[in-house]
């Protein structure tokens, strides 16, 4: 197995599904063998691809504030790894951007998660994120988020919790499910405090 610098220098070269991307491969993420809280994401989006900076959009002023983290801590690697489903912009698509890769995640993914021993939450955003780190879970979004209020509320030691995704698209949802804000959200800013 190879160190976790290493790894990350290999991951960061990768052009496996650069034959099916609309731009150059330009994996974007953050980790440190260190981290304590892991985002597990979708796919960056073209403003963090122009960047290279994860959650450089209005996706992540959001995230940042659901989370109640600063830039500065949301952007620390010894305190936050971001691991999305696939490294690369995928495109655009009819209504958002394309699926996460398929190819990435099974490449990666595992090594990574192997190394970054550290963590005590991991925040799970979006279908394909949950597919992979509660595979055992057949419902909806909405459901798994009303799951995480739950062991919120019932301060389990469940160290996985799933979030709507933060995008500008979903204040639909954040309208119809004004609980999201008013009763989970300060349940999980006071556990992220405790873990930073």
């Amino acid at each position: 197995m190879a160190n976790f610098s290493t790894l990350m220098q290999q991951v960061r070269q990768c052009s496996l599904c650069q034959d099916n991307l609309p731009l150059l491969a330009k994996p974007i993420l953050q980790a440190s063998v260190n981290a304590k809280i892991l985002i597990a994401g979708q796919a960056p989006g073209v403003k963090a691809h122009n960047s290279g900076v994860p959650f450089d959009d209005a996706s992540g002023k959001r995230l940042r504030q659901w989370l109640g983290l600063n830039s500065e801590q949301f952007y620390n690697p010894e305190l936050i790894a971001i691991l999305p489903m696939g490294f690369c912009y995928p495109g655009k698509g009819k209504s958002g951007d394309l699926a996460p890769r398929p190819e990435c995640a099974p490449a990666w993914r595992q090594q990574l998660l192997d190394q970054i021993s550290q963590i005590k939450l991991t925040v799970i955003i979006g279908q394909y994120a949950i597919k992979w780190h509660k595979p055992q879970f057949k419902g909806t979004v909405t459901a798994a988020v009303e799951q995480s209020l739950q062991q919120l509320a019932d301060d389990s030691d469940n160290n996985t919790l799933v979030l709507p995704h933060p995008s500008p698209r979903n204040n639909i949802w954040l309208k119809k499910h004004l609980w999201f804000e008013q009763q989970l959200l300060p349940l999980l800013q006071k556990k992220i405090s405790q873990l930073i």
